[in-house]
């Protein structure tokens, strides 16, 4: 099965503490890594986690908070420095690019590689982003400024070809592509072996949503419905709802309530405030309403494996 993992680079709300980074994570997918969001000490999370700047193309920002943007410029300034050439995209909504350009041009003087800075609509879903593995969506959110979570959704994938039949057949290699894409195989005595007797059906395809920061907002259930992954921002217990809707947060049973909906199949709830020591009642309130949770953590990495 191709890689599809999310790693947790931090998990903290705004005001630094000892305990949490600022909020990072990265994507791998097919072993290409996206980022989403970048705090202050991002590439030091980077390199504790042994993932390489090279495999690195893209960066998504969800919204212009420094606990979401900060780390941007010098992940930018230490790819120069590491002789990067291909080109650096990087997404988020509106006032991005007049945020990190005029960084660029006094911090990144002689840079060996283009910083390319996509503006986009917080407000719309819409896909933004697509390859041979992968398609990226945003996830309109509802914060303090426009903001916008993404939704990455593996492409299927093809079939298995089984090795006992290549053996049986004595099958070349250069016929498997061929079969997985559903081509029968053509004896060299003329006998025709169905494709559908030489493989096993693709893996379904894989998704994960990402979800920070935002007050509690049903509407995106529909475009989330049967996630994979779910990480959805959890920045203050149930007692604090009322705080949560002034500062336009999520309780952890909100996010709870957002994954049971939408019929997710893991919720992972981070973004905690700094006035919390212990985040295991986020856990307990969570798990009361949806019990596939876990909580995030620096360095945790949780795979996508097939549950359907």
């Amino acid at each position: 099965m191709e890689k599809f993992e999310v790693t947790i680079l931090g998990c903290g709300c705004a005001l630094p503490t000892m305990r949490h980074f600022g909020a990072s994570q990265v994507v791998n997918i097919h072993e290409k890594l996206f980022m989403v969001d970048c705090a202050e000490a991002t590439q030091l999370q980077f390199r504790r986690n042994r993932l390489k700047f090279s495999h690195l193309g893209h960066i998504f920002i969800t919204h212009l908070h420094g606990d979401h943007f900060f780390g941007v410029i010098g992940i930018i300034s230490t790819m120069s420095l590491l002789g990067r050439t291909s080109t650096l995209h990087v997404w988020g909504p509106q006032g991005i690019e007049e945020a990190l350009q005029p960084q660029i041009n006094i911090f990144c003087q002689g840079m060996t590689f283009n910083v390319e800075i996509h503006t986009l609509d917080a407000q719309t879903h819409q896909k933004v982003y697509e390859d041979r593995s992968v398609e990226i969506y945003t996830i309109p959110l509802r914060h303090r400024v426009p903001c916008c979570g993404y939704l990455f959704k593996e492409k299927p994938l093809l079939p298995h070809i089984l090795r006992d039949m290549i053996e049986a057949y004595d099958i070349p290699i250069s016929q498997i592509n061929n079969i997985k894409l559903g081509m029968d195989y053509t004896c060299p005595d003329g006998t025709v072996i169905p494709h559908t007797r030489l493989t096993t059906p693709a893996d379904p395809p894989r998704s994960f949503a990402y979800c920070s920061d935002t007050t509690y907002k049903p509407d995106i259930i529909p475009i989330i419905k049967d996630v994979d992954l779910l990480y959805h921002e959890a920045t203050f217990t149930d007692e604090e709802e009322k705080a949560a809707s002034r500062f336009f947060h999520s309780t952890a049973s909100q996010a709870a309530t957002i994954a049971r909906d939408c019929h997710a199949h893991r919720l992972c709830i981070g973004h905690f405030s700094s006035r919390y020591d212990d985040e295991s009642i986020f856990l307990d309130q969570a798990r009361a309403i949806f019990p596939e949770t876990v909580l995030a953590r620096e360095n945790l990495v949780i795979p996508l494996t097939i549950e359907h």
